[in-house]
This record gives structure tokens, C-alpha cells and sequence, in this order.
């Protein structure tokens, strides 16, 4: 399992106390990465972390809470400065982070929700990737695994502007793996399908709207949390050394059909 093993890595994680950040932060733990459990409210990071130190850290893993509301550009700041300053690198970087205020059709969005949706799901992302490149380039290595969606992959009736920003952020993947490949550095996406969070819980709790949507889908079921989590294992570790500009679609299917 020498593919596999993060231990001397730094991690960090955003949107890491709930859902698919947090599953993807207690596996890099669990490989042996240091990580950073980020988000806005600075109790559920510390609970998080504690709780991961207590069930996932081995091989030197360790997981500490540094919050940060991402579209705070100071804040991002300070969470890359206090991971420097605790660890002296940062080797991976997940940026997990994103909102959708508004479903219905693209005509209808209120001006504040596109605006938040773009802030939160795309500029933050663009900031925080530059924040923490200087760093891998000074090392020449680094990866980033930014957690997207398949809904950038096609139209969405009633997710239009987060949709928009998904794709945005499958581009600017492949934009920086260009830039900074030179630099050792690989940079891919994840585009997660329907996925058991807070996120879609209205669809899954709905039995009625489960059938019909995972009927559809060669699986037949919706995905876990930590099956995402896998995938960032694997683009953070030496096991994907030769990938990077990817958009990797872990959907049960729903891409093909």
C-alpha cells in the first residue's frame, strides 16, 4: 500500500465538518496526512478534528481546526499562513467548499444568489489554489483536488448558476494543470454524482424521488460520502502520479447514460 501512503503530507481540507470534505479529510488522516479541518463555525472544526484524531489518525496523521468562511479572501489567507506556520508546507489541497442558494429556473435567480454561488464556488477556489501554489512550485510537487460536480457536465434545468460554476471550476483545473505541471505539480477535479449529504437530503429522504432517481442510474443506488473520499485518496497519493487536468466523474454511472 507504499502508493497510498500520505505520511509526511499536508492537507487541507475546506467544507470538512460534514458530508464529503469531512469523509475525504478523516481518509487522508487515516493514510498518515497532517490535515486541516476548515469551515466557518470554529466548534464543529474542533469536534471534527478531535473526533477524527480519536477513530482515523495513523502513520503520523493529524488533524487540526483552523476556520475559514471561503469567501472571506483575509480568511483564506490566514488558513494557508497558520497551515504553513504549524507545518511548513502544504502538499495537498482540497477545495470542497460550495452553496447553491437558489433552485428553479435561470431566470428566476435573484442577483444576490448568483453572485454568492460564483463568490463561494468559484473565486474562492481561484484564490485559494494561488495562495497555496507558491508553496508547491518552491517544492516542486504539490496536488489539488477540487471537488466539482457532474453537474458541470451538462444542462441542469433548475441548477443553472450552480451548474455554471461547477464547469467553472472543472476549467480551472485543467487551466492550472497546464500552468504548473512544469512545476511538478498536478491539479484534477472530482465531479461527484447524487451523493448522501445535507446537500441533497430533501432528494433522498423523499422515497418516492429516490426510486426515480436512482432507477435511472446503472448502480441504482446514490453514492456515500466516502466514496468520494477514495478518489481524493487516490489523487493526493503517488498511486495517481501521472494524472492531472482530469475530470473525474464518481456518479454510479449517471454520466454515461
Amino acid at each position: 500500500m507504499d502508493l497510498f501512503d500520505l505520511s509526511d503530507q499536508v492537507s487541507i481540507v475546506t467544507g470538512s465538518t460534514k458530508g464529503i470534505g469531512r469523509a475525504i479529510a478523516a481518509r487522508l488522516c487515516e493514510a498518515g496526512s497532517k490535515v486541516v479541518i476548515s469551515s466557518r463555525k470554529a466548534d464543529a472544526c474542533e469536534s471534527v478534528a478531535a473526533e477524527i484524531n480519536k477513530s482515523h489518525a495513523a502513520n503520523g496523521g493529524e488533524a487540526i481546526a483552523i476556520p475559514c468562511h471561503v469567501g472571506h479572501k483575509e480568511q483564506l489567507r490566514n488558513l494557508v499562513d497558520r497551515t504553513l506556520d504549524k507545518w511548513g508546507k502544504i502538499t495537498t489541497l482540497v477545495p470542497n467548499a460550495a452553496v447553491n442558494p437558489y433552485h428553479g429556473p435561470s431566470a428566476g435567480i435573484p442577483d444576490e444568489a448568483f453572485d454568492k454561488i460564483m463568490e463561494t464556488n468559484v473565486r474562492s477556489t481561484f484564490w485559494l489554489c494561488h495562495m497555496v501554489l507558491p508553496n508547491m512550485v518552491e517544492r516542486k510537487s504539490g496536488s489539488i483536488v477540487i471537488i466539482a460536480s457532474i453537474a458541470g457536465l451538462k444542462g441542469v434545468a433548475d441548477l443553472g448558476a450552480y451548474a455554471i460554476s461547477k464547469v467553472a471550476e472543472h476549467q480551472i483545473a485543467r487551466n492550472l494543470a497546464v500552468e504548473y505541471g512544469p512545476h511538478g505539480i498536478r491539479v484534477n477535479a472530482i465531479a461527484p454524482g447524487l451523493v448522501k449529504t445535507d446537500f441533497a437530503k430533501a432528494l433522498w429522504t423523499d422515497p418516492v424521488r429516490l426510486e426515480r432517481v436512482s432507477s435511472h442510474l446503472p448502480l441504482r443506488r446514490l453514492g456515500e460520502p466516502d466514496e468520494i473520499a477514495g478518489m481524493a485518496l487516490f489523487l493526493a497519493s503517488r498511486a495517481s502520479s501521472y494524472v492531472t487536468g482530469q475530470v473525474l466523474n464518481v456518479d454510479g454511472g449517471a454520466s454515461v447514460v
